[in-house]
């Protein structure tokens, strides 16, 4: 079994071994076993926390340049999966639907003329009543927000925002 345990930036041009796709949810896990497009199994040993997205690459810890000859890389792509496609009629709609969607921690992918939302009854209830918006059923490649204190989809910045100085020792 192949074993993954570094993320590389997406690069179209880059020469893969195969594929995998993955819904949101499974491109949070960051250590576990899958098997690629073409029946591959291989295991994801990542460092904790990282999200993946559609286009990266995974490699092993021997893969130093990507064009060496033993580099064994896979690309990651986004699999279609069930999602609710939110639109407005005005920009002020789509922000208000967007707020309270964000008030509720939900994931979301963000475009400048729709959302993106896992289907939930109950939200959508809600966007229903704010008026103004078009609901969709789609199935699409979902790729949420990574959150204001991920860097890229892969990690974390660990400096702080408040404005004071401490010590961490």
């Amino acid at each position: 079994m192949l074993t993954f345990t570094r993320v590389l930036p997406p690069d179209d041009a880059a020469a893969v071994a195969a594929t995998l796709s993955l819904t949101a949810g499974d491109r949070a896990k960051s250590r576990h076993r899958f098997t690629a497009d073409d029946g591959t199994p291989l295991y994801l040993n990542l460092a904790r926390g990282t999200v993946l997205r559609g286009g990266d690459l995974l490699g092993g810890d021997g893969e130093g340049d990507r064009g060496g000859e033993s580099a064994v890389l896979i690309r990651v792509v986004a699999k279609p999966e069930p999602v609710v496609v939110v639109t407005a009629a005005s920009g002020f709609d789509l922000l208000r639907a967007a707020y309270h969607l964000g008030n509720r921690h939900v994931s979301l992918q963000l475009a400048a003329d729709s959302l993106r939302l896992e289907p939930d009854p109950v939200l959508e209830a809600m966007l229903v009543q704010l008026g103004g918006l078009t609901l969709t059923p789609a199935t699409l490649p979902f790729e949420p927000e990574a959150g204001a204190y991920r860097t890229g989809g892969h990690g974390h910045i660990h400096g702080h925002i408040h404005g004071h100085t401490h010590d961490h020792n």
